[in-house]
């Protein structure tokens, strides 16, 4: 069936048309504008009507008019994720938060024993290391089929059952007899595992209205870079007293009791889906045909939905300099993360001969400023706030890059901290202490360069986070192999200053595109020109 050439709706007086809520400014990754043709209503997702429903006409394949009866949400309908209670919103908030941090938690906790792998496998420490890169890898390759299922399908099956096939996996890595066993095992624990660093910011959008997503996504932003922190930390304990194995079980354990409580308890958050259940329940109560979705009427051809999933990402990250440079700049911070984790058993185990629990607790500073930034998560979304008044509503997408412009010297500050203080001879304390800096860098660094994303490419920001996800994670992969290596040629110091002076040169992406910005997305193929309807109809 085809939809009208305006994608009207009409009125009838059976099904008058009565819309309480429409946010112009919501995100599109909360809407399933990939998966449906230009020309589909999304009012249908947007609006509540008194009725339930918006009558729609369609051209059926002989060309005749039909009505068909869009089901919408009922004013305050409490099937509405946005119409919940705040403490149902909390609590969900809260259960994805555990998610993430979960998922953090089990990439980084195996890092401290590496050796404990090397010498029951009798392999090199760069086999070893696979465990790590081959997690790390999933969370590239991943995404890029559980972003289009969750628009198709929901969140809520994509993490039942992602999420199980994680904590399925988890048991080969533990009772592994070989070194294979255990790196097939973690691969496909990062793709598992994957899914909800995914599909996690949509799930917050599905719930929060705009005005209301600053706090939540301040208590959950600081999740995904507090399991990095917390991961080695207990793992260097677990791993002193009980051996690397339990480096795994303590995932399992972890991973299980999350799961159990986020099947439990975490009902589906995506409108789409929601529709699509309530109008088959629809067709089934009343015998009514006409009871439907735009999922139902009008999804793209597959072709064209696979070159917008899989093309368009790698479209915008070689086509768009905002996209690749942003990208690179996150590649570069996600790649720090998971140099430390090679760099702080450098530091103190091999320099310090310290034990790992001990060098386990050398993580809390990164823990601490990772709080820290998140504490103050709600000024910046007070400040920005501000902005929109100042601009009328709409504040240009270079806004959201003032906290970038001031967080990002904090990373190459920690970084020199930690490398000049890294002599054996110095106290434990001062290349701890580089961590605080650099975790409370991160969370700003982060949110700023994916709201410029969402901003900047608003009918494209998918795609956009999607190419930024992909690299980030390939390259977080690949650092792990050579880092050691690096440690070793340059030294403690000049191999953490090599760090620090690309983080340094990295501190003037934001203020390119803060000064620059405007003006590079006038000559831009995919940046948002304010004009939702032809970007659909050029660009897709």
């Amino acid at each position: 069936m085809h939809r009208t050439p305006s994608g009207s709706t009409l009125n009838d007086g059976h099904h008058e048309q009565a819309p309480r809520y429409e946010d112009p400014a919501q995100e599109d990754l909360t809407l399933p504008t990939r998966t449906l043709s230009r020309e589909a209503n999304l009012d249908e997702y947007r609006k509540e009507t008194a009725s339930g429903a918006i009558i729609s006409p369609h051209l059926d394949a002989d060309g005749h008019l039909e009505k068909y009866k869009l089901v919408t949400f009922t004013v305050d309908d409490p099937e509405n994720p946005k119409n919940w209670s705040k403490g149902k919103k909390w609590w969900c908030t809260l259960m994805i938060a555990a998610v993430c941090f979960t998922v953090a938690f089990c990439s980084s906790v195996i890092t401290a024993d590496i050796a404990g792998v090397n010498d029951e496998f009798h392999v090199s420490e760069e086999v070893s290391l696979l465990t790590i890169t081959l997690f790390v890898v999933g969370f590239g390759i991943g995404p890029m089929a559980f972003a289009p299922l969750s628009e198709l399908y929901g969140r809520r099956i994509l993490y039942v059952t992602t999420l199980l096939i994680g904590v399925i996996f988890v048991i080969p890595g533990a009772v592994a007899k070989n070194i294979g066993t255990l790196l097939v095992a973690r691969a496909i624990d990062g793709i598992g595992f994957s899914a909800p660093m995914t599909i996690v910011g949509g799930t917050l959008a599905d719930m929060w209205r705009n005005e209301e997503r600053g706090v939540p996504m301040a208590a959950f932003s600081a999740a995904p870079f507090l399991g990095p922190a917390i991961g080695p930390l207990a793992g260097g304990f677990l791993a002193d007293n009980l051996g690397w194995r339990w480096l795994y079980w303590i995932q399992l354990i972890v991973a299980g009791a999350v799961y159990a409580l986020m099947v439990l308890t975490v009902p589906e958050t995506y409108a789409p889906t929601i529709l699509l259940q309530r109008a088959r329940r629809l067709r089934k109560e009343t015998g009514d045909a006409a009871y439907v979705t735009e999922q139902e009427l009008d999804r793209r051809p597959l072709p064209e939905t696979l070159r917008i999933f899989v093309l368009r990402p790698f479209q915008l990250l070689f086509q768009e300099l905002i996209v690749f440079l942003i990208t690179l700049y996150m590649s570069v911070l996600y790649g720090l993360l998971y140099m430390f984790f090679v760099a702080f058993p450098i530091v103190y185990q091999e320099g310090k001969q310290w034990s790992a629990s001990k060098t386990g607790l050398m993580f809390i500073p990164l823990a601490i400023g990772v709080l820290g930034s998140a504490a103050c998560a709600p000024l910046v979304n007070r400040h920005y706030k501000h902005l929109c008044v100042q601009h009328g509503g709409v504040p240009p997408p270079e806004a959201r890059l003032i906290p970038m412009m001031a967080a990002c010297w904090f990373i190459p500050a920690g970084l020199f901290i930690f490398a000049w203080t890294s002599y054996p001879h110095i106290h434990w304390i001062a290349p701890a202490l580089g961590g605080l800096p650099i975790g409370f860098g991160f969370i700003f660094l982060y949110n700023s360069a994916n709201n410029y994303l969402v901003d900047s490419y608003q009918h494209q920001a998918a795609s956009a986070l999607a190419a930024k996800t992909c690299l980030r994670s390939f390259w977080g992969a690949g650092v792990v192999l050579f880092t050691e290596q690096m440690y070793h040629r340059l030294g403690y110091e000049w191999a953490g200053s090599l760090l620090a002076f690309i983080a340094l040169a990295c501190c003037a992406i934001p203020y390119l595109f803060y000064f620059k910005g405007a003006a590079i997305r006038k000559h831009s193929k995919y940046a948002y020109s304010g004009e939702p309807e032809k970007n659909e109809v050029t660009k897709v």
